[in-house]
């Protein structure tokens, strides 16, 4: 799909378009369109200083297109198969899961337009730090945009930009055990437990199985194909959160190429403000990360229940039964239980439940126990729930449970990945909610929790937080994780597409979630959301993404990127740029 060697070729091409265009304004970063676009000998420069590993990305969809060099029915075919799948989408050095963040501009359907203009113009395929410095220190001095791409995986679009220079990371992917003890760099202090040392484009289930070979595990994603960097970059929610904490607050030690080019190896008594801002401060920002080191917990054994609490269709107390049972979740998870669960209304029933109507609505889920004695453990749980269900509603309602076991966190991931597909265009919209914000009975609450299903017929509620987030005592006292996740219980949130190609679909959809939210805003204006899964164009982002942090983050960002290497959105001090519809970015007047 591309190839090293067709880059001289381009670059001549490229050079002589760029000194037939106008020169930029003041202030802008450098564009393929522009005379201040680097040479083709300073590219060429870069290739061979990277060893040949300059990519000339060629559109990943070009086979598919007649006009295209790249055309070829038959790769087309697989491309066609494949696009719907994260992993293919991982391996292509500028192909990234949503398609709109590329503007669609070359997808696998002959039938409309394929063009190289939304993807970035270079690719840096890096396997040490020493390829991520020369790509930093050239976007720096050519002030060329520059981007970071692990996998993909990237709801928010920070990792693809047009006419940029990118920094792909899939090959950083070495993974180092550490046994009973990690020794932090500079000061020698030894921390006691197990860890891991990954490379920071390491994903997630390669770090689950090295560490499932030691009958231990990690707190991580809930997809195969998740990357460690911008994970923890976003804090990182996981099933295993209300137990240990967010993915940020595992986090011993961490290498970080910087915005001047510096290779730093960051920890609680080296660099420690960068320490602290990259575990939670946003991707692409504060550095590259090109290895991050973990702590291990043993391997737990899992009771995988699945639970609908059903309610009959046309009851009329279908939203005080839902705010009812929504406002149980801190309990739930104070009880052990943690992972993902999904507010219905009017769908088909998820099985052959008794009881349950052909159509129904509800509360279904799938979550975990860890280390439980049996499913006694289960019942008890659930038991007054029920209860009250038939005592204040009877025939209005049901709860119905199954359990099944597995010996270890790996055998039930296997089965219960995250398998959401790619190749799509979506934007998701959330909010994090409190125990007592869930527990204090109100018109106010119901509205909220109503809100989103008014406008969408479902949405999703995460067990992704509570004890062990609110507690979580991270290395040097802290991070950057939103201050919101320290008191939250749950994260509520919806995923709608659009259509390809269709810009009023698009708007509608962002319109559609913000309206969504907004009662839960309304309800907690003092809460926020995740910042790896939310609507890129919260109003006020610094708060909503960072809370109470967002003004260190802003002056460590000063401090290490003072000319902004690294920009992205929404991302920490982003606010001196604007970005033109083709990706060019241009300071703020």
């Amino acid at each position: 799909m591309y190839a090293t060697n067709q880059l001289l070729l381009w670059l001549s091409c490229l050079s002589g378009f760029a000194l037939a265009t106008s020169s930029p304004p003041n202030g802008c970063k450098a564009h393929p369109d522009t005379q201040s676009w680097p040479s083709a000998q300073e590219w060429s420069t870069l290739n061979k200083e990277l060893g040949g590993r300059l990519i000339t990305p060629t559109p990943p969809a070009a086979a598919c297109h007649s006009g295209q060099a790249a055309f070829n029915e038959t790769q087309c075919a697989i491309i066609q198969k494949a696009w719907k799948t994260q992993d293919w989408h991982t391996k292509d050095p500028v192909s990234v899961f949503w398609d709109h963040y590329t503007n669609d501009t070359c997808l696998p359907d002959p039938k409309m337009p394929c063009s190289s203009k939304g993807y970035p113009a270079y690719v840096v395929n890096a396997s040490t730090p020493e390829h991520v410095k020369l790509g930093v220190d050239f976007a720096r001095k050519y002030k060329v945009r520059l981007v970071v791409k692990t996998t993909g995986h990237d709801f928010m679009g920070r990792s693809i930009a047009p006419g940029a220079l990118s920094i792909w990371t899939h090959s950083m992917n070495s993974i180092e055990y550490h046994s009973a003890h990690f020794e932090l760099s500079g000061s020698g202090k030894l921390i006691p437990g197990d860890a891991v040392t990954v490379g920071g484009g390491t994903q997630m289930y390669d770090i689950y199985s090295a560490a499932h070979k030691r009958n231990r595990t990690v707190v991580g994603g809930a997809a195969k194909g998740v990357g460690i960097s911008g994970y923890i970059s976003g804090g990182g929610h996981s099933i295993l959160s209300p137990r240990y904490g967010l993915g940020a607050d595992q986090v011993l030690e961490m290498q970080v190429v910087t915005p001047r080019g510096e290779i730093l190896t960051v920890n609680e008594d080296r660099n420690a403000d960068l320490f602290w801002a990259l575990r939670g401060g946003g991707g692409s920002t504060f550095g590259v990360v090109t290895s991050v080191t973990v702590k291990t917990y043993p391997t737990p054994k899992i009771l995988d229940i699945t639970f609908s609490a059903f309610i009959m269709p046309n009851s009329t107390y279908y939203s005080d039964i839902l705010t009812y049972l929504i406002s149980q979740a801190p309990y739930l998870m104070d009880a052990g239980l943690s992972g993902y669960t999904q507010i219905t209304q009017n769908t088909s029933k998820p099985g052959p439940i008794p009881g349950m109507p052909d159509r129904t609505s509800g509360w279904f889920g799938r979550v975990i126990l860890q280390d439980a004695r049996g499913e006694q453990d289960v019942a008890d749980i659930f038991k007054p729930i029920n209860e009250t269900l038939k005592h204040k509603w009877p025939g209005e309602a049901g709860l119905y449970t199954a359990v099944k076991p597995y010996d270890s966190f790996l055998d039930w991931f296997n089965v219960n990945f995250d398998s959401e597909p790619a190749g799509k265009s979506c934007y998701i919209g959330s909010w994090l909610l409190d125990a007592k914000t869930l527990t204090t009975p109100s018109s106010e609450l119901t509205n909220a929790l109503m809100s989103p299903i008014l406008y969408n017929g479902e949405y999703v509620i995460f067990f992704i937080a509570g004890k062990g987030v609110i507690n979580a005592k991270p290395r040097g006292g802290g991070n950057a994780v939103n201050s919101a996740f320290r008191n939250a219980h749950i994260f509520a949130s919806a995923v709608l597409e659009f259509p390809q190609s269709n810009n009023t679909a698009r708007l509608n959809t962002i319109d559609k979630l913000q309206k969504m939210f907004q009662p839960m805003r309304d309800l907690a204006p003092n809460s926020g959301t995740y910042v790896n899964e939310a609507l890129p164009f919260e109003k006020d982002f610094q708060k909503t993404f960072w809370g109470s942090n967002y003004d260190r983050l802003l002056k460590i960002k000063r401090k290490v990127d003072p000319t902004d290497v690294f920009w992205c959105h929404p991302c920490v001090g982003n606010e001196r740029w604007q970005e033109g519809e083709d990706g060019r970015l241009c300071m703020k007047k």
